[in-house]
């Protein structure tokens, strides 16, 4: 892979934004989170609103930035009305989340960047467990993980979607990661570096995206750690086990497959998990 493979598409260029966003040596704040969205108009205002009471609270300096996914509703205009910390960049048509990520990652502009998902389906606090790890040096990456002890999962699932997920598991722990075995966890942290490094190599544009990204960590020898997560709500998603389960099981296998001759990769296995939170003062 080279460094431009994932980012060389011309679809990945926006042709809308709304709000300010930053160039990238204007580095003058702390946090980036994305979050992507298609089709999110009904419930993209309270996640924004959500997120800006939580993290005005915090005393983080911070931007959110919405990464729309050629969305057909009014899902590109609502960041605008959420002030200037709010912004958004979309995709000219649907590609997909991973596109979409991608997009938002490499254009984003804090010392640290992380993504969750729309309906922010973990509690917060783990957002400023994994802004602090990396913003003290202890990790380059942070993984989200649901299937630590540690972990809580107070929303009900679907046993379809249960099941899926497992099986999703299984085929990434022996093709992909036997460390990571939750690639899937809808949150996720990196130092600027790192995040440079994996989105602008990244590949695939659909939903097994995740998988590819903690590949690329573990290519790297990016210095990671996971922190569990507590699972409070699971509401509808944009992802369909009839429609997408398949193509995300090709995509990993293709994924294996393109990197198959590798002898060894420069794997950093990752530090002791912990899930105490530091104390972010000492990083401001």
């Amino acid at each position: 892979m080279t460094q431009s493979d994932g980012a060389k598409n011309g679809d990945d260029i926006a042709i809308q934004t709304t709000g300010m966003l930053a160039h990238p040596e204007q580095l003058d704040h702390d946090f980036s989170l994305v979050i992507p969205a298609y089709n999110e108009e009904n419930r993209l205002p309270w996640t924004l609103a959500e997120l800006r009471r939580f993290l005005d609270a915090s005393g983080i300096d911070y931007r959110v930035l919405v990464a729309d996914d050629g969305s057909t509703d009014r899902t590109a205009s609502l960041a605008a009305a959420m002030g200037s910390r709010f912004s958004t960049v979309s995709l000219p048509r649907n590609r997909g989340k991973g596109a979409a990520v991608r997009n938002a990652m490499l254009r984003a502009t804090g010392r640290v960047l992380a993504f969750t998902d729309a309906d922010l389906p973990f509690e917060l606090e783990s957002l400023l467990q994994a802004y602090d790890l990396v913003r003290n040096a202890k990790c380059e990456v942070v993984f989200g993980a649901r299937d630590l002890a540690q972990s809580t999962h107070r929303a009900k699932r679907k046993l379809s979607r249960t099941v899926a997920t497992w099986l999703f598991r299984e085929v990434v722990k022996r093709l992909v990661s036997h460390e990571v075995t939750d690639t899937q966890c809808g949150l996720k942290a990196f130092s600027l570096r790192a995040a440079r490094e994996i989105f602008s190599r990244l590949k695939l544009d659909g939903f097994s995206f995740d998988a590819e990204v903690v590949f690329l960590t573990q290519w790297l020898g990016l210095t990671f750690q996971r922190i569990p997560v507590n699972l409070v709500r699971e509401y509808g998603s944009t992802l369909s086990l009839r429609r997408h389960t398949l193509p995300m099981l090709c995509d990993i296998i293709a994924l294996w497959w393109r990197n198959r001759g590798l002898q060894e990769l420069p794997l950093q296995h990752p530090r002791a998990e912990s899930t105490a939170v530091p104390d972010r003062r000492k990083a401001a």
